[in-house]
C-alpha cells in the first residue's frame, strides 16, 4: 500500500483514479481546471469525463496545485494527453521527480521532441529508466468505468516496482500482466 498521484483530468485519468483508490492508501489527483476540482469536491464526480464514476473523497484528494500533488506521493501516474504533456509539466524541474517512480499511462508521442513519454521523462527530468514504468492495455476508460473485465500491462525495468503497481491496479475487473520492456510496451501503445 502506498500513496499515488495521478496527473490528468480526462477519461483515462478518471478511470485510473477509480481503480487506484481500491488499493492505494491515498490518491492525489491533479486536474488543471480549478472549477472541475471544486465540482468533484462537491459532487464526487468528474463533470467532464466519465461523470457516472463515483469518486471516494476519503481516498482521493483532487487539486489544481501541481507541485503540491506531486510532492504528496512517491508514485506518479501520468495520464495527460501526449500533446499537452510538455505544457502540463512545464512548471516542474528534475528536483520535483527525485526519488519518485513515474508511470506513463499515455498513448502517444511527445510531439515537440518526437519521443515516447519514457524517453522524454528521462531526457527532460533526468529520471533513471529503472524508475520509469508504463501502464497500457487493450482497454478503454469507458469499459473500465463500467467495471468490465479489462487487461493492463504494467512494465518497468525494476520488477519489484512493476509488481507493486500491478498490485495497486489489480481488482475484480482489472487483470494485469507484468513486463520489464518499457520501450516495447510504450511503442505498442502508440
Amino acid at each position: 500500500m502506498t500513496s499515488v498521484c495521478v496527473l490528468g483530468g480526462g477519461s483515462w485519468a478518471t478511470a485510473l483514479v477509480k481503480i487506484l483508490s481500491n488499493h492505494a492508501d491515498h490518491v492525489y489527483w491533479w486536474i488543471r481546471n480549478e472549477e472541475s476540482v471544486e465540482f468533484i469536491r462537491q459532487y464526487r464526480h468528474n463533470p467532464n469525463y466519465l461523470s457516472d464514476v463515483d469518486i471516494d473523497l476519503q481516498k482521493v484528494t483532487p487539486s489544481s496545485d501541481l507541485k503540491s500533488v506531486l510532492s504528496s506521493a512517491p508514485v506518479v501516474v501520468l495520464a495527460v494527453l501526449s500533446a499537452f504533456l510538455k505544457t502540463a509539466l512545464n512548471p516542474l524541474s528534475s528536483d520535483d521527480f527525485t526519488g519518485k517512480s513515474v508511470f506513463s499511462a499515455i498513448k502517444g508521442i511527445v510531439p515537440e521532441f518526437n519521443m515516447i513519454v519514457g524517453d522524454y521523462m528521462h531526457y527532460e527530468f533526468k529520471i533513471p529508466f529503472n524508475r520509469i514504468g508504463v501502464i497500457s492495455g487493450p482497454c478503454h476508460a469507458e469499459e473500465v468505468a463500467m467495471e468490465k473485465l479489462s487487461y493492463l500491462t504494467v512494465a518497468c525495468p525494476d520488477s519489484s516496482t512493476a509488481a507493486h503497481m500491478a498490485a495497486l491496479l489489480t481488482c475484480r475487473y482489472i487483470r494485469t500482466v507484468r513486463s520489464d520492456d518499457i520501450f516495447g510496451t510504450e511503442y505498442a501503445a502508440v
